[in-house]
């Protein structure tokens, strides 16, 4: 009997979260913002940038800016040994 009582109740939850998700949904999907800002994120040529990289007058930062390079770890030892070697350092 107990059982019965715990499915009853887990179904219940579910659909008032299921419920409560699609809710959720709809009201996000109004309240969210049509494309009207996308022409302003376009320049020359058509490119479009992040909105990161562009400041509060649509204009692009001039900030400096943190790059990441990923290469393979043969790539990284490689320069890892020309540092090595060009330091003078020997093995004794």
């Amino acid at each position: 009997m107990i059982q019965v009582l715990y499915i009853i109740a887990f179904t219940a939850l579910s659909i008032l979260a299921v419920a409560n998700l699609i809710r959720s949904m709809m009201a996000l999907s109004k309240s969210e913002p049509t494309n009207r800002n996308l022409s302003n994120r376009r320049f020359a040529k058509g490119k479009s940038f992040h909105p990161e990289l562009i400041d509060a007058d649509g204009n692009i930062t001039q900030e400096p800016l943190l790059v990441m390079r990923s290469f393979t770890v043969d790539d990284a030892r490689a320069r890892l040994d020309a540092i090595y070697e060009a330091s003078g350092n020997s093995e004794v």
